[in-house]
Parts: C-alpha cells; sequence; structure tokens
C-alpha cells in the first residue's frame, strides 16, 4: 500500500496538483484497502484520510490499511467535510458527477476530474495483486472442470449458470456488477453464442451446439476473465473448422505479447489469421482488454491502441468468431504481461465435446 500511494501522489503531481481524492470504490479500494461508501484523501507527507458515513465507520477502520477514518454525514455531509479539508489545494479527483463537481468547484476552485493517476498506477500490478488474479483463474479454471461433469443435453443455460455460481460463491468468488448485463456469466448455447454479450436465456443445450462460457468474477476485489467453447456431441465441420482457426488466432496473439509490443500488434496478430481464413467480418470485438479491479480497464488490445505493454501488465487476448444464427466461438485467457507472458489459466483450449 505505501508503494501504491507513493505512485499515485507522484503522477498526481505530474500533472501539477497537490492531493488526489478518490469517490470511485474500485480507486477507494486500490488507496486504501476498503471497499465501500466512502471518500479517500491522499496527501504527500499526511496520512491518508477517509471521510465515511457512520453506518461505514466500522468496517473502513478495520479493513482500510494505514488510514485516518472520519465520519461525515452522508451525502451532502461527506461533501462538506471534504472541502473542509482540502479547499485551498490543488486537488486532482476521480470524480465525473456533474453535480458533485459543480459542488466542489464553488469551494475548491483549483479541482479537476481526471482518473489519470489512478489509470497509470493501477495498469502495473504489484506481486500482491497477481497473487490474487492468479488464484481467481484457478478457481475458474476449476469451474469450467465443472461444465466438463455437468453440462449436459436437455440442461437450460440458466441452470448451468446456477451450478456454476454455487460454485464460485462457495470458494469467495463473487460476480462483479458489471453493468452492461443482467447476468454474472455469459452461457451462450447454438445461435446464443453468436451474440459476444449473450443474456443467460432459458434455451436448452441440444445435441451439435457450441457453447461459450465465460466466467468473468471477482476474487479479492480483483477481476479475473476466461472464456471457452464447448461441443454438444457431434458439431458440424464448418464449426470445426471455425473452432481451430479461433485457437490458432489466440495461440498467435499470446505469443505476440512482450513488453514494449504495441496492443495493436497483439489484435493484428490474432485478427490476420482470422481474415487469412475468411472469416475476418465475424470477429466483431476488439481482442482483448486490461484486466483488475474493474472488468475492462487499460489498456484495450485493440487495433487502434497506441499503447505499450509493460511487464506485470494484466490482460486478456480473446480473439472469436460469430456466425449470425448459427453459433459463436471464442477462446479467452487472462495473462500476466513478461518476456514470456504468463498465462493464469491452465484448462485445455482443445475442443473439448460433452
Amino acid at each position: 500500500m505505501k508503494e501504491r500511494r507513493k505512485n499515485l501522489i507522484n503522477f498526481t503531481q505530474k500533472i501539477g496538483y497537490d492531493i488526489l481524492v478518490a469517490f470511485e470504490p474500485e480507486n477507494l479500494f486500490y488507496l486504501t484497502g476498503f471497499w465501500g461508501e466512502a471518500i479517500a484523501i491522499l496527501e504527500k507527507g499526511e496520512k491518508t484520510t477517509i471521510i465515511a458515513p457512520e453506518l461505514e465507520v466500522g468496517r473502513a477502520m478495520e479493513e482500510s490499511e494505514n488510514c485516518k477514518v472520519i465520519t461525515g454525514e452522508r451525502g451532502v455531509g461527506l461533501i462538506s467535510t471534504l472541502v473542509a479539508k482540502i479547499k485551498k489545494n490543488k486537488v486532482c479527483t476521480d470524480c465525473n458527477d456533474f453535480s458533485v463537481m459543480n459542488t466542489l468547484k464553488k469551494s475548491v476552485p483549483k479541482i479537476i476530474s481526471s482518473t489519470e493517476p489512478f489509470y497509470n498506477s493501477r495498469i502495473i500490478k504489484d506481486e500482491k495483486e497477481i497473487k490474487i488474479l492468479k488464484k481467481g483463474s484457478k478457481i475458474i479454471d476449476e469451474m469450467f472442470e465443472i461444465c466438463c461433469n455437468k453440462l449436459k443435453v436437455g440442461q437450460k443455460e440458466s441452470e448451468l449458470q446456477t451450478i456454476l455460481m454455487n460454485y464460485a460463491m462457495e470458494q469467495q468468488m463473487f460476480d462483479t456488477g458489471y453493468k452492461s448485463t443482467l447476468n454474472p456469466l455469459i452461457i451462450a448455447g447454438g445461435p446464443n453464442g453468436a451474440l459476444p454479450h449473450a443474456q443467460v436465456t432459458q434455451r436448452k443445450f441440444r445435441t451439435g451446439d457450441l457453447i461459450v462460457v465465460d466466467l468473468t468474477l471477482r476474487y479479492k476485489g480483483y477481476v479475473s476473465d476466461s472464456t471457452r467453447t464447448f461441443a454438444v456431441g457431434k458439431i458440424s465441420q464448418s464449426a470445426k473448422e471455425a473452432y481451430e482457426i479461433v485457437k490458432e488466432s489466440q495461440r498467435l496473439g499470446l505469443m505476440a505479447v512482450k513488453p514494449n509490443a504495441n496492443c495493436k500488434d497483439v489484435d493484428f496478430a490474432c485478427r490476420k489469421y482470422i481474415e487469412e481464413k475468411n472469416y475476418g467480418k465475424y470477429f466483431i470485438h476488439s481482442t482483448g482488454h486490461g484486466i483488475g479491479l474493474e472488468v475492462h480497464e487499460v489498456p484495450t488490445v485493440s487495433y487502434r491502441s497506441e499503447t505499450q505493454l509493460k511487464e506485470n501488465m494484466a490482460i486478456t487476448v480473446e480473439p472469436g468468431i460469430y456466425i449470425p444464427n448459427k453459433f459463436g466461438i471464442r477462446i479467452e485467457d487472462s495473462l500476466i504481461v513478461k518476456q514470456k507472458p504468463v498465462v493464469m489459466h491452465k484448462f485445455t483450449k482443445d475442443l473439448v465435446t460433452i
């Protein structure tokens, strides 16, 4: 935590500000070790301060690391307490609420909204974070093994999700709360698999289906993310061929990951192979993204990205092919960028037939 705070204040000073204020729970957690309803203040040479409503104070004191915890009235009261502590300083905050920022600017004229210090620090994972990500990935691999044992013809997508989430929660792994979906997982059989962000339905698995199982879950605050595609019984020759193309594309993408490589080069390695096999128009999303305290964070692994990979970044590589009304295929691993990337998922990428 000491090194994180040092990095955060250095990045804050580089953009010309003295104090960093965290509203977002991910940044609050990164800065303090506490995930909840509160505001954190970081200032060089001062103890990190958490302003929390009374209902959160006990937990904030228990879970935070080396922080001063003070009570503020919930809502407007927290803002008033914050203003009293920062009003004469140049302040950078991650707050993007228009109303709150307007209120703050009336009393703190030298305040800006920017996530730059947080993302610049969070993009490189420390050893504690990597250890947590590896453990989360191991649990996801165990869930793929459960798919092998429990997935069957006639089972609903929702039924498999229930089985998997029961196991995940037993392992202290939970839903990410990702706002763009109503379900904790993506389990998409047959034509539903052609929708990269398919919602879990009551559709029953059938012989000949390809089933996309995308497991994105949070362990001790950190998101692990992996996808495997399973076959149910005998599938078509075209589906088998498409699967092998995605598998090879992902292998080429993993080989392109190394420090100082551009993110767009990883995307190109995956996309070029799929295009050469005449499936380019069916690869309809970017190759990957950063993971950490959010499902999607920097860097973005796409053809637009100029970001250079650095050692200990955590990213996904997840090419796919999606044939409308027929099937979808995605193979995804989370990995740590090293000279030889550390792929955190060990479950086979050979096609598993149930």
